[in-house]
């Protein structure tokens, strides 16, 4: 299972939101600091998220995300806002080795179908869910969508990874839920990365023994209830 330390960027710095809420954000430093500090650790793969670009629908942290790339040797995955080819080619281009749709992918089937066409796996999409219901435009949209059954037609469409976030348990360090993330798992097909909730060590063995492809550790490493040294000396983390 690959652990992804998260990296939340809003107005050029690293936060941490609750639950989503943009007016209720930590802010933790610089970007490109907070990259290097998670590579160091023994970091092998990089979430990277441009809230500013998921609310504006314009690339609005394209400096910062250059900066990460341009200080780390290992991959980010990056979503926020990217709801055209043109956003996708941009990213790819920048650097970045996988881009996540979101609610374009909800929006546009025909968008993901070519996506996945043109870039294979280089393509994830964020699966957001509030009580198993698919929720969309930066989780203010709630629909009445099963997450599950999303998730398997995206897999028919040819979708290989998909994020699978537990809104209720973002932010709030309470542990993930892992009954609905093994759920993804069996009935999908997707290669799921769990987020939402990771708190401890065990957490991580837990969301590992269900099958989970990868796991993002965002407010667990920030306020280091997760020592991420650690669990890259458990060998928790593999190659990707």
């Amino acid at each position: 299972m690959i652990l992804f330390p998260a990296i939340d960027i809003k107005d050029k710095k690293s936060v941490r939101l609750i639950k989503g809420d943009m007016q209720k954000c930590k802010i933790y430093g610089e970007p490109a600091q907070m990259a290097k500090k998670w590579q160091s650790l023994g970091a092998q793969y990089l979430h990277v998220v441009d809230l500013n670009s998921a609310f504006e629908g314009k690339f609005t942290n394209l400096k910062s995300v250059a900066e990460i790339l341009g200080c780390v040797d290992i991959p980010i995955q990056l979503g926020g806002g990217i709801r055209t080819l043109d956003d996708i080619y941009e990213r790819l281009n920048l650097g970045v080795s996988r881009v996540i749709l979101g609610t374009a992918a909800y929006e546009n089937r025909e968008l993901l179908k070519l996506a996945v066409r043109e870039f294979g796996e280089k393509i994830a999409v964020s699966l957001d869910a509030k009580d198993m219901k698919l929720s969309v435009r930066g989780w203010a949209e709630d629909t009445d969508i099963n997450v599950v059954e999303f998730g398997r037609e995206l897999f028919d469409l040819g979708l290989k990874t998909a994020v699978f976030t537990d809104i209720s348990r973002d932010g709030m360090l309470t542990g993930p839920n892992l009954s609905a993330t093994k759920e993804m798992i069996a009935k999908t097909g997707l290669d799921i990365i769990a987020s939402g909730g990771m708190t401890t060590l065990d957490d991580i063995t837990e969301m590992k023994s269900i099958g989970a492809y990868g796991a993002i550790l965002g407010k667990s490493i920030y306020e280091n209830t997760i020592d991420f040294k650690k669990a890259a000396e458990l060998s928790i983390i593999r190659n990707h």
